[in-house]
């Protein structure tokens, strides 16, 4: 018997699947204008323009505010490179005992060209003692010796500036600048009365509470004193007094004199400096019957080398050893009453030597019309004056020139002092004649 294997029954060959359909396709179109860009600006700035102008129509000042409102968020580039206000007040010259005690303290301390003043400080000067403070508006104040103030106000920005002090008792001095702002002030307070300067102005203010003496004179410019519901204007050689308790009263005051020589700056060359004799004049005062003439080697007259009464317009001095020295006059009447210092000139005495002889060359000098040229050479680095007058156009050789003021017709001569950094001088006289 035999065995075979089984046949596998065959099975029908089937078709391969049918690949699926392809995705149907939807087709999108785009079209477009080309549009430039000068196209694009134009329309912009049309509806820009037109929008700013609809709100000017309904808000006219709407620009104002809205430009200021940017200028404030951008800021000034000129103001933010500016450099910061210095607020606070500060000492330029201190001489003698001077001493601070500041707001917040209860001490007393020696002052300093570091020290700053604000609103609430006291100085207080000894009877050696004085010193100038400048605010940041430049206004002045010169504390005098044995004087004591407070500092009221001291509020200074770039569009305005108020400051004023209390004196409590002694002397201040004070000069106002020009401002930038009207809104700009600056006070002096003694007793019950406050001085409001007008710009460009000086004045003298004392307060003697032993003896009620309280008084402002107005030596330059003007101010406004008020008292109460009183005010006062004061002009230039006008005084108000007010004792406690008391009327107030407005005078008339001597005006200090002129000073004509030494002239302001000026080398005085001798061989001999303390037996040179020293010719110092001024011109008179109308009403004056009398004139001290004061010489200081400091420029607050803390320390007096001469102090001398003349009944005439002229003195005559000797003694003063070789250096600088500041002098200043003073007049009274037959009432006794004392004009304010004069202005105030330096000089300085130099004792004239071969190892200080300094190099100046004049040439011919140039008369234009009324005015003469001056030209030389001198050291680099020298000083000049001619005539009474500074010379300001040295050049780093030394080379000059000057023009004087103008000359009456006639003859003149023309005085060039010089010194230099060694202590050496040099002094020429040049005779012009000015035609007619």
């Amino acid at each position: 018997m035999s065995t075979q294997t089984p046949i596998e029954p065959r099975r029908p060959v089937s078709a391969p699947p049918a690949p699926p359909a392809p995705p149907k396709i939807h087709r999108v179109e785009v079209t477009w204008h080309a549009v430039t860009y000068k196209t694009v600006a134009i329309y912009v700035t049309l509806i820009f323009v037109i929008i700013i102008a609809g709100l000017f129509l309904a808000k006219p000042d709407w620009t104002n505010i809205a430009t200021k409102k940017l200028s404030d968020a951008l800021g000034n580039p000129e103001t933010d490179n500016a450099p910061p206000l210095q607020t606070q007040a500060k000492f330029v010259n201190l001489d003698g005992r001077v001493q601070v005690k500041k707001v917040n303290s209860v001490t007393w301390v020696d002052a300093d060209y570091h020290t700053e003043l604000d609103k609430g400080d006291l100085i207080q000067t000894g009877n050696d003692g004085a010193a100038r403070i400048t605010f940041a508006d430049g206004t002045e104040y010169t504390i005098k010796s044995e004087t004591m103030v407070t500092v009221e106000e001291n509020n200074v920005t770039r569009d305005h500036s108020n400051t004023a002090v209390r004196i409590n008792t002694g002397t201040v001095d004070l000069a106002t600048p020009t401002w930038t702002s009207r809104d700009s002030k600056a006070a002096v307070s003694v007793e019950d009365a406050t001085a409001y300067m007008k710009q460009n102005s000086r004045a003298t203010v004392k307060n003697d509470p032993k003896e009620n003496d309280h008084e402002i004179t107005v030596d330059t410019g003007a101010a406004e004193v008020q008292r109460g519901n009183e005010k006062i204007e004061l002009t230039q050689w006008e005084k108000a007094s007010f004792p406690t308790g008391g009327a107030t009263t407005k005078t008339n005051v001597l005006a200090p004199p002129g000073l004509i020589a030494p002239l302001n700056l000026a080398p005085i060359i001798s061989e001999t400096p303390k037996t040179a004799q020293i010719r110092f004049e001024w011109q008179g005062v109308e009403g004056a019957v009398g004139y001290t003439l004061r010489i200081s080697t400091t420029t607050m007259f803390t320390k007096l080398v001469k102090e001398v009464k003349v009944a005439g317009t002229s003195a005559e001095v000797t003694g003063l050893d070789a250096g600088d020295y500041f002098w200043t006059v003073t007049a009274s009447d037959a009432k006794k009453e004392t004009s304010e210092f004069s202005e105030i000139f330096k000089f300085s005495l130099v004792a004239q030597g071969k190892s200080q002889d300094m190099m100046l060359q004049i040439d011919a000098p140039q008369i234009h019309g009324r005015v003469a040229e001056i030209i030389g050479k001198t050291e680099p680095g020298a000083a000049l004056i001619i005539n009474g007058q500074p010379v300001a156009n040295i050049t780093p050789d030394g080379t000059f020139r000057h023009f004087t003021e103008p000359l009456e017709p006639g003859q003149h001569t023309i005085v060039v002092i010089g010194s230099n950094r060694r202590g050496g001088t040099a002094k020429q006289e040049i005779s012009i004649v000015v035609p007619k």
